[in-house]
This record gives structure tokens, C-alpha cells and sequence, in this order.
């Protein structure tokens, strides 16, 4: 196994590079975009995976959102890739495992994301339209998941998923 490195500024062309290998150049196109556009990711949870070369092999990313008219302060995990010759490895799960960890030690209270059921699911990820959070924009229910990283950090959460705000503070949604 490779070791888990935060993610360095001279690794965003090959990050960029791997996310249109593992998603296709169309992925911009995705809901989950637009509430990215004009956000930077979360530094201190951005982490890869590099080979021996230095080759990115691996990444993980988070992004700052709130919920609701309550505005309440959320990660989005996403995107997690890998690199296609190097899928089946272990290298996503890893990627989440240590990235949620990180999260829960920086008192992060909640996860969102938009991915598949059965390979979320084990992580705790359970379904966010049931517990009534929406997406601005088309996703499929079945795929916009949540994750408590703190003890009832979704109790009396649900609304709309937006960005945060402009200069506002970054308050956790911790319990």
C-alpha cells in the first residue's frame, strides 16, 4: 500500500488529469459542481496517493457547504479517484477511511456526498432525502448520502444543500 500525503498545490494538473481520466472531461457538467464553482476545497482534508515517481495515483477532496435556512455548516467529500490501473486496490477506501478520520479530528459534525449506496455504505453514510436534505439540482435520491461525524450532528438538520456563505464563518456542526 501507498502511503496517504496531504495533497500539495503542484498536484492539481495531475489531480485534474486523473478526475477527467476516472470521470470523463463531462464531469464538470455534475449538481455537485455548481456547488463548487467559486469554493475552495478544504486544505487540511485534501490528501493523494503518489507512487514512487511522484505520480498521483489517488485523491480526495472536500468542500464546504451548509444546509438548510439554518445554515448549517457541512463537508461534501468528493470527488475520490483512482487512478483506473490501480482500482481494486484499496487506495479510495483508504483515501476515505484516513480523509473522515482527519475530519472528525478537526470537529467536523456532518458529510454529505453524492455516490454510490453500496460502496458508501459501509463507511455510515446513509440517505439524505430521507432525512430531509435536497440538492440543488438533479441527483438521484438514491445517491446523495450524509454522514454524522458527530454524535447527533443531524438531529434537526434538512433543506436545501448550498454554499457557504461569503465570508461568513466556518462554525463546525459539531454536538
Amino acid at each position: 500500500m501507498y502511503p496517504i500525503l496531504p495533497e500539495r498545490p503542484a498536484d492539481a494538473a495531475q489531480i485534474d488529469s486523473l478526475l477527467d481520466l476516472a470521470f470523463g472531461s463531462d464531469r464538470t457538467r455534475k449538481t455537485v459542481y455548481r456547488l463548487r464553482e467559486g469554493v475552495a476545497h478544504i486544505k487540511s482534508l485534501a490528501f493523494v496517493v503518489r507512487d514512487e515517481d511522484g505520480i498521483v495515483l489517488g485523491s480526495i477532496r472536500y468542500w464546504p457547504v451548509m444546509i438548510g435556512e439554518a445554515a448549517t455548516p457541512a463537508i461534501m467529500l468528493g470527488p475520490v479517484a483512482v487512478h483506473p490501473d490501480y482500482q481494486g486496490q484499496g487506495i479510495g477506501r483508504a483515501l476515505i477511511r484516513h480523509s473522515l478520520y482527519a475530519a472528525t479530528r478537526l470537529n467536523h459534525g456532518l458529510c454529505i456526498l453524492v455516490g454510490d449506496k453500496p460502496y458508501y455504505e459501509p463507511f455510515g453514510f446513509v440517505n439524505a432525502a430521507d432525512r430531509g436534505m435536497e440538492m440543488p439540482g438533479w441527483v438521484e435520491r438514491e445517491r446523495f448520502q450524509v454522514m454524522e461525524l458527530a454524535a447527533g450532528a443531524l438531529q434537526g438538520v434538512g433543506g436545501m444543500v448550498g454554499k457557504p456563505a461569503k465570508g461568513g464563518s466556518r462554525k463546525k456542526a459539531a454536538a
